[in-house]
């Protein structure tokens, strides 16, 4: 391995920084930009367009003789500054032009540059319906972020430069186009019609947008002002369904953020084939088709409200508030990803933001143990759009909601209603929001953001508990199991609450609360308290970014499930209570699954009896299949998969052939029958009859985004022996079946591969590799994630050729990081596999003796 890969000072965490990563800074300013007008005629047929672009500049300093722009793979065709023609150097990435006469400080310049450009790579897409799907729409649209706008017209392109904008585009008719800010004109002109729309407020290159199709437009307001969505004809119903609370949201956000929204119009436009869920372009965001929900999808979908909030969210972060370069990039996805949170809270209930708090967490969490740590803040990186990840996104919104609890309610919006009144219209980095609250406040954060901003990690408690009776002490052990014993550099210094919770008799529990300050690898606390607690509560309120093991005795655990008010807290404790293991803490589990009033805490409880490698935990999860809530019915299902017996199999099966309301939990019951089939494959007439009915559903479940299907592919896929299921998936990633359902195939195939004989092995790189000449993104992300599970060095190789020839830096990077994870699987392989499947076989021989024994120990008692 190469010694880069692992960084020695990550405490055994990847590194972030990859081969080639380089500091990165803005350019040196020749001055403002302050318009720039893209005056566009399209040839859709083709591909192609021609026009203009003009650049308005009011120069910094005198004497500067060479302007460089970014412009990629276009054809320049001439510049002139202020109408004389310029001599200008073009090498395909950067246009050099050389001014007849150097720059006077202020004294304007315009820049006009005549352009074309073919079949582009980036920055501009043209869909359009082929052979294979005849009826994929005709759309044009653009995706700027991060640095692909100089893909379609020459600028400077980095976020630091705001400007105003105008964009004058002529489309064939019926189509029309939609662009940032206002339409101040349309004119047409025979079958074609020309849009004139016009950005008053001052943004950067990579919030510049044009979408062309032949859209269904639905009209709302907020204010007076127009609140618009743009999809598909036949898709209205589905567009309200999914984007109808916009104008509560913006009132919404007008408040919180303490500045009403500041653009002409709100536009959200869902478009085919888009690389992104969604982006935030002024004014106009653009938005996957497939968030558009259908009646049934809208019952367990609330994805599509959080994204819809999201791009909202960036109005004010992102838009509003520009960041000055990428390496500050949290602070407006963190935000987005808060106003996830705000909004749900707001929408639904404390709990639920809570634990859509926990979800985020989560997420930051498994990509900070498998995939790398780092700082929020780094200029280190081979590509920006790397620093798209995790770190900024969930990280993000929890350190926003670190900012909240440590500044209370009042304090917090004080502060960014400051930050965002102080710096609208501007670029701001994370220093302007330190200076913001300390400004709003007197408060001085550094401390936090030292801690989770500007390095990697989190603290990582283990909790003990013991009580003396005698002396009326409570005795709380908080180790932090991330710290270096010897010294102090990963350690974390907070003051965190530690709450007793007393149980009276049909009344809620009541918490004394002390707030401790833990510092040291490991600190022992005594609390004298009038009587011993029902149960203990760690950090209460969970509002500090960590993970927590609870040691503590069973009936406090039980007691902690079932009566502590946070449901982060009842979480936590399910989860400790599935690790002491044994009848008791399954019964407690079983009940919670029957009695937990909130569906959040329900779902987690099912996880956690699957955990509990009992034969009992079985009449405790199966219950759960009628629970109210699709949430927890899919829950349910998931964990039956992994109880690998007779009984799961007959309860998933009768999902699978009777349905149910929500296409998750269909999808869920698919994925887990091939799961249960394969670990009982001694029956070879059984897999023969999951094959049959995974069929069945293929042939008979397409729908929407083909959740369904999908789940059924990655049934399949678990059959990982069976050359039947193998022929099946292959059939299902040929062009021209669903894209939806074609990409989970393609990612199916590298699940499925690691059982396969050599020859059928063949079969599928052959397949992979055929597919990795594709140059659609969502295509290539599923090769590369197919070929990340195989366990064979010739993957290694279509891995290096994709990262090699892929335009896309997300690409390349998810390649170069599979490479490392199949060199890690290939290691003694077979040997490995056999033990594996070994250990297995005794597991679930111990498992079906522990059950009798416990069962026995219950009878004697």
């Amino acid at each position: 391995m190469s010694h880069s890969y692992f960084d020695t000072e990550n405490n055994g965490h990847k590194s972030f920084e990859l081969p080639g990563a380089r500091p990165h800074y803005n350019p040196d300013r020749p001055g403002q930009v302050e318009h720039i007008f893209l005056d566009l005629h399209l040839d859709i047929p083709k591909q192609s367009y021609h026009g203009s672009c003009s650049i308005r500049l009011l120069p910094i300093r005198s004497g500067i003789d060479r302007l460089v722009l970014d412009a990629v793979n276009l054809n320049i065709q001439s510049v002139q500054v202020d109408e004389v023609a310029q001599k200008f150097d073009y090498d395909g990435e950067q246009l050099s032009i050389k001014l007849d006469q150097p720059t006077e400080l202020g004294k304007r310049i315009l820049i006009a540059i005549a352009y074309s450009a073919e079949k582009p790579q980036r920055g501009i897409y043209f869909i359009q319906p082929d052979k294979h799907y005849p009826h994929k729409p005709t759309q044009v649209w653009t995706q700027g972020e991060d640095e692909d706008s100089r893909f379609w017209f020459p600028c400077f392109d980095y976020p630091g430069q705001l400007s105003t904008s105008e964009i004058r585009v002529r489309v064939p008719k019926p189509l029309i186009a939609i662009s940032n800010g206002e339409l101040i004109e349309t004119i047409e002109e025979g079958s074609e019609k020309i849009y004139h729309w016009s950005q008053q407020q001052v943004h950067p290159t990579y919030l510049m947008t044009l979408a062309v199709a032949d859209f269904a437009e639905i009209r709302d307001e907020w204010q007076g002002k127009p609140v618009t969505y743009y999809v598909e004809k036949g898709r209205e119903a589905d567009a309200k369904r999914s984007m109808g609370k916009t104008p509560r949201m913006v009132e919404f956000l007008s408040e919180k953020y303490g500045y009403p929204y500041a653009f002409p119009k709100y536009a959200q436009v869902c478009v085919d084939d888009f690389i992104f869920g969604g982006m935030e372009n002024t004014s106009t965001t653009l938005l996957t088709d497939r968030c558009l929900l259908d009646e049934r999808a809208a019952l367990d979908n609330r994805n599509t409200e959080s994204l819809v909030v999201h791009e909202l969210a960036h109005q004010w972060f992102g838009d509003l508030l520009v960041i000055k370069h990428w390496s500050h990039a949290w602070i407006k996805e963190g935000m987005a990803s808060y106003s996830e949170v705000m909004w749900t809270e707001h929408e639904y209930s404390a709990e639920e933001a809570a634990y859509y708090r926990l979800l985020e967490a989560r997420s930051y969490l498994s990509e900070d143990r498998s995939r790398y740590r780092r700082p929020m803040v780094t200029h280190v990186y081979r590509e920006a759009i790397e620093l798209y990840d995790r770190h900024i996104y969930e990280k993000g919104s929890c350190v926003y909601h670190m900012i909240r609890a440590e500044l209370g309610e009042e304090l917090f919006w004080h502060a960014i209603h400051t930050f965002v009144q102080d710096n609208a219209h501007k670029t701001v980095e994370t220093i302007d929001l330190l200076r913001a609250i300390d400004k709003a406040t007197g408060r001085n954060l550094a401390f936090l953001f030292d801690q989770y901003v500007y390095r990697g990690g989190h603290p990582d408690f283990k909790v003990a508990y013991s009580w003396d009776g005698d002396a009326n002490l409570a005795k709380v052990t908080v180790t932090q199991t991330q710290a270096d014993k010897n010294s102090s550099k990963n350690l974390f210094d907070l003051k965190i609450p530690i709450g007793f919770g007393f149980v009276q008799k049909g009344e809620p529990a009541q918490l004394t609360t002390f707030t401790v300050r833990v510092n040291q690898p490991e600190q022992s606390f005594y609390f004298p308290l009038s009587a011993k607690p029902d149960f203990i509560s760690f950090d209460v309120g969970n509002h500090f970014l960590k993970t927590v093991t609870l040691e503590y005795p069973l009936p406090e655990l039980k007691a902690q499930l079932e009566f502590d008010p946070d449901p982060i807290s009842r979480i936590y404790a399910a989860t400790a209570l599935a690790k002491k293991g044994g009848l008791e803490a399954t019964k407690a589990l079983s009940k919670a699954l029957t009695k937990e009033p909130f569906w959040g805490v329900r779902v987690e409880v099912a996880k956690q009896l699957a955990e509990v490698k009992l034969d009992q935990a079985f009449d405790g999860l199966v219950v759960g299949l009628k629970d109210k809530s699709p949430y927890v019915r899919r829950a349910v299902v998931n964990a039956l998969a992994t109880i690998k017996t007779h009984d799961s199999y007959k309860a998933v099966k009768e999902i699978v052939q009777e349905g149910d309301r929500s296409y998750y939990v269909e999808a869920a019951a698919a994925t887990a029958i091939g799961a249960i089939a394969a670990a009982n494959l001694d029956e070879k007439p059984k897999e023969e009859k999951v094959i049959k009915l995974l069929k069945s559903v293929l042939e008979e479940k397409a729908g929407w985004n083909e959740v369904v299907r999908s789940g059924a592919v990655n049934g399949l896929a678990e059959l990982k022996t069976s050359e039947a299921a193998l022929n099946l998936l292959l059939e299902y990633t040929k062009q021209g079946v669903p894209q939806a359902l074609r990409l989970a195939t393609i990612r199916a195939l590298g699940r499925i591969s690691v059982g396969q004989t050599p020859v059928n092995l063949e079969r599928i790189l052959d397949k992979l590799a055929e597919l990795a000449k594709e140059t659609f993104f969502l295509t290539q992300v599923a090769v590369v994630t197919a070929l990340g599970k195989m366990e064979t060095p010739k993957a290694i190789d279509i891995l290096r050729s994709l990262a090699e020839q892929t335009p896309d830096g997300r690409v390349r990077r998810y390649a170069d990081e599979e490479i490392a994870n199949v060199q890690k699987h290939i290691g003694p392989e077979t040997a490995l596999r056999q033990l594996r499947e070994e250990l297995d076989q005794v597991k679930k021989q111990n498992q079906e003796l522990k059950s009798r024994l416990e069962n026995l120990e219950a009878k004697s008692k």
